[in-house]
């Protein structure tokens, strides 16, 4: 969906040259049980989802007509869980929480990519766990049809922006300086919350799950697919571009979001 997957030339394993199916079973060994990883997403995405619609529909609630407040109140809850969530999941699964940093991550061999559909179910029914928790939490409908325009070019543009801005933060931060990366992916979306009109959904699963709440947070549903595909777009093209910014990205794909080599190899102990 986003690209091809780079070439293996100049990776070893055991001193010989890899291929993608030896790729595959050195990630095998490396990190937990498919699983187990999958457990990880669903919830960590689900506890994603809780705190933005469940910070939404508080703010709004509080903010006494207040836009301006609702949505900076939304913006720090979303903000601090993101980073605590990313280094509570991180080395389980990566805490992709999303299907556009899975794809573009399996398209440089940092997740094998029979993993991608697991990874993907998971992380869209996780969201829409979380979406019906928070209403749960506020005594809202289950699930109800978003009626939150967000339409026009505008909007696309900023979700091309959002993601495109969010992928550089994951592939930048991956290659120089990995264990940075939470705070920098939770401080690019707290920052995109403002900087864009669409406050930055940057996410399928979240878009998706957010068209099925009629809150603050919410978004039309017939809005998502436009949403949708200006993310794998963005997120496409900034793969591309750090592809060959960094030439070596694929030796790198596998810290997206996760903790250093070392860190990594203790669940092997």
């Amino acid at each position: 969906m986003l690209l091809a997957g780079a070439g293996t030339e100049g990776r070893f394993v055991s001193g010989a040259p890899t291929t993608a199916a030896t790729d595959d079973v050195a990630l095998a060994h490396r990190r937990p049980t498919l699983g187990r990883r999958v457990v990880a997403e669903a919830i960590g995405t689900a506890l994603l989802l809780a705190t933005v619609v469940g910070s939404g529909i508080m703010a709004e609630r509080l903010a006494g007509g207040n836009v301006a407040l609702a949505l900076l109140a939304n913006t720090l809850a979303t903000g601090a869980g993101l980073v605590a969530l990313i280094l509570t999941f991180g080395g389980i699964s990566g805490a992709h929480f999303n299907p556009v940093v899975t794809l573009a991550d399996a398209s440089q061999r940092g997740l094998a990519r029979r993993d991608v559909l697991p990874y993907i179910v998971a992380q869209v029914g996780g969201a829409f766990v979380g979406v019906a928790l928070a209403h749960v939490m506020f005594g809202e409908p289950l699930f109800s049809a978003s009626r939150h325009v967000r339409c026009g070019f505008g909007q696309l543009a900023a979700e091309f922006t959002a993601t495109f801005g969010l992928l550089s933060v994951i592939w930048g931060c991956s290659r120089s300086r990995p264990a940075a990366t939470p705070f920098a992916v939770a401080a690019y979306i707290t920052a995109a919350y403002w900087f864009t009109s669409s406050t930055s959904f940057a996410n399928p699963a979240v878009t998706l799950a957010r068209a099925a709440s009629d809150t603050f947070a919410g978004i039309r549903p017939g809005d998502a697919p436009g949403f949708i595909v200006a993310q794998a777009l963005g997120a496409a093209s900034a793969t591309l571009l750090f592809r060959w910014l960094a030439p070596n990205l694929p030796a790198v794909a596998d810290r997206v979001l996760s903790p250093t080599d070392r860190e990594d190899a203790a669940w092997t102990r």
